[in-house]
């Protein structure tokens, strides 16, 4: 996993920049392509100073060129692969190194798999990615983010929470596995990893939101397709949002001044909203932070809980 700097190439970004992110650095992971660019787009022409995350080297650079032509500003760049808890702890060991602050960190990059995939963890993959992955990335960079407060955790979940369980019993789908229950259950738990990290900050002002970005048309689900995407998606997709108008909610959960204080909270349509029912259980959370932790191998699982 590498990192360079991109520079715009107007002016090579020597002047001074404005605009409401104006000196703060935001981190999206998964920032290559569909939403996540389209995040770092909007943030960079707000002035921010982005670090995007991308599988391959040559697209995350070719990223990065965009985003920094567009901004005026750097944009580094690091290669990983989020399903590899391995890589994330690489990551968030050279983020460490190359970043001085971290002012929002973007969870962004998540996926679909209509079949079982399992990472070179022995893990689930669709759990790995869009739960673990942001869960393990965030509580290494907790200390940067609180060390740059005001800070934020963004992180994209789906309106498919509303239709996810959390079957402890059963959560890497090894004994039932629908890539659609698995896709639910990860964005259930986003919203309550979300809610719980919330919970465990108070009086560091980092704070944890969480968000559905609409249906938008990007290359989601297209490496292993499941029946609605291969005879839905193509009938509706005119009908969708584009990368930029589903980067909306992100980027107004990463800059609005107004959230400063806003914590622990759903939106949509850039808009605070009611999540699933069940996304509020803090029994259910605190035990999932717990499984989580166990997973991803954290002797010391992020902030304590409030009361520990």
């Amino acid at each position: 996993m590498g990192s360079t700097g991109q520079q715009a190439a107007d002016g090579g970004g020597a002047q001074p920049r404005g605009g409401l992110m104006a000196g703060r650095t935001v981190l999206v992971t998964g920032g290559t392509g569909g939403i996540g660019k389209a995040t770092a787009l909007g943030l960079a022409r707000m002035g921010a100073d982005l670090a995007i995350t991308g599988r391959d080297r040559g697209r995350a650079e070719g990223a990065a060129r965009e985003i920094g032509a567009a901004g005026g500003g750097q944009v580094d760049v690091f290669v990983a692969d989020l399903s590899s808890q391995a890589e994330v702890r690489r990551l968030a060991g050279e983020v460490l190194q190359r970043l001085p602050r971290i002012d929002v960190l973007v969870n962004n990059a998540g996926g679909y798999w209509s079949t079982r995939h399992v990472t070179a963890d022995g893990l689930e993959h669709t759990f790995a990615l869009n739960h673990l992955a942001p869960f393990l990335l965030t509580c290494l960079l907790l200390g940067r983010l609180e060390q740059s407060a005001p800070a934020r955790v963004v992180t994209v979940s789906s309106n498919a929470q509303a239709m996810g369980r959390i079957d402890f019993g059963d959560l890497q789908g090894e004994r039932s596995y629908s890539g659609a229950r698995a896709y639910n259950q990860s964005k259930l738990a986003n919203v309550l990893f979300t809610y719980e990290l919330a919970r465990r900050l108070p009086g560091t002002s980092v704070t944890a939101n969480a968000l559905h970005p609409g249906v938008v048309r990007t290359s989601f689900g297209a490496e292993d397709p499941g029946r609605v995407q291969r005879l839905f998606v193509p009938v509706m997709r005119p009908f969708m949002k584009s990368p930029a108008q589903g980067a909306a909610t992100s980027i107004h959960v990463a800059s609005d001044p107004g959230l400063d204080q806003v914590t622990g909270r759903y939106f949509a349509g850039s808009k605070t909203r009611k999540s699933a029912e069940c996304s509020y259980d803090e029994a259910v959370a605190a035990r999932l932070w717990q499984v989580s932790a166990d997973l991803a191998g954290l002797a010391a699982p992020g902030p304590a809980a409030p009361g520990d």
